[in-house]
């Protein structure tokens, strides 16, 4: 009871207190202004007419000065109460844990099912699984933007330009991360992962000047251990794969932290002045197709895929289509996501859903493992958890 005697207390003296100060004002100011029309009375008695303008003036000033200031008052006032609602808004925004959540899942199935492709099926075609994964993708955008139902900006020479360096970043992530799950397991894939975090955090600080408390640090020295002490451990293990995930992890770190560079760029070179998801999906996936095109002539790989066997199973495309509409879904939610938090709380997140994805792909693959590799598994979980509470403290 008495705690809310004080509380309610303290409430009204935050608001009454510019108000009294106000009536001080309001008493001192009617003090001159009666002493003000005396002087005029008394001048008009004397019929000098010219000092009553002056004393008229000075009056008329006194009044609009005190009313001014009574506007700007109240004015402040509102401006402070539009600010603390926006922030409050801001604060109470879903946006990030929808846009976390969504992209936790997308990626997850993502990899599972590009298991399935590449190793369920012994497909060696990396670069062309990623080609038709973007022709999905840029066909379901084209579709929904003709039904009306969703509006991208109009891709223009100037706005291509400024993308392309994320644009080949990205295909760069995509294809080296085609290539060491076709050689690692899931579980250490999602481990290992854990190195575009300690990446990205040091090119934030570089880059943007953002500096990292010591948990993080720390939590980032751990995540190095796991990973080291898993890849020692392994089973199955591939210097192949590990040497494609390193590189993964690289383009990985460097796509997130080019992405952040050149949102702004981009928005600026479009006619509307933004840049919305949407548009920033079909941009990234219709500038991978010619490149992707590309790389598959130099490295021969349309010859492979041509006489392969697996491409005349139903089954195997049923499940590279529904990979592909797992590709637009985690184009989407990964620029959401970057646009709702940051570089860093984005690898953070991506690092975090190895928890549920290691359990699934140790389980459904029936991966060999150690006692030693899975404390070293388990610890890169206990690192990855560790992470996130530092970054939010």
């Amino acid at each position: 009871m008495s705690s809310d005697f004080k509380s309610n207390s303290v409430i009204d003296y935050d608001i009454e207190e510019p108000d009294s100060e106000y009536s001080y004002a309001d008493k001192s100011s009617t003090k001159r202004d009666r002493s003000v029309f005396r002087m005029i009375n008394s001048l008009i008695k004397q019929g000098n007419y010219s000092a009553i303008k002056v004393a008229t003036n000075v009056a008329r000033r006194a009044i609009t000065n005190r009313s001014s200031n009574k506007t700007q008052a109240s004015s402040g006032n509102i401006f402070e109460e539009d600010d603390e609602k926006q922030r409050s808004e801001f604060e109470k925004s879903p946006g990030p844990v929808f846009s976390g959540l969504a992209y936790c899942i997308a990626s997850c199935s993502m990899i599972l099912l590009n298991k399935v492709v590449l190793s369920g099926y012994d497909f060696n075609g990396g670069i062309s699984l990623m080609l038709y994964q973007n022709v999905i993708c840029v066909i379901i955008i084209v579709v929904l933007q003709f039904l009306g139902i969703v509006s991208t900006e109009k891709l223009t020479w100037k706005l291509i330009r400024v993308w392309i360096p994320v644009n080949l970043i990205f295909i760069g992530m995509l294809a080296t991360g085609m290539y060491s799950l076709k050689y690692i397991n899931v579980a250490m894939v999602t481990i290992l992962k854990n190195m575009t975090n300690i990446l990205t955090a040091i090119g934030e600080t570089y880059l943007f000047r953002k500096s990292q408390n010591k948990k993080v640090w720390a939590a980032l020295f751990l995540m190095i251990v796991s990973a080291a002490c898993g890849g020692i451990t392994d089973l199955s293990f591939d210097a192949v794969g590990y040497m494609w995930q390193i590189l993964n992890c690289i383009l990985t770190a460097s796509y997130s932290l080019t992405l952040r560079r050149v949102m702004d760029a981009a928005k600026q070179s479009t006619k509307s002045g933004s840049l919305n998801e949407i548009s920033m999906v079909l941009l990234n996936n219709s500038l991978s197709i010619p490149f992707a095109i590309l790389l598959i002539i130099v490295f021969n790989e349309w010859q492979y895929v041509y006489n392969t066997d697996v491409i005349r199973i139903p089954m195997f495309w049923l499940v590279a289509t529904a990979s592909g509409l797992l590709g637009l879904a985690i184009s989407f939610t990964s620029i959401w996501f970057l646009h709702q938090t940051g570089p860093t709380t984005y690898s953070l997140v991506g690092s975090l859903n190895k928890i549920p994805i290691s359990i699934a792909g140790i389980l459904l693959f029936k991966v060999p493992v150690s006692v030693p590799n899975l404390f070293s598994i388990l610890f890169g979980l206990f690192a990855g958890i560790f992470f996130a509470k530092a970054k939010m403290s």
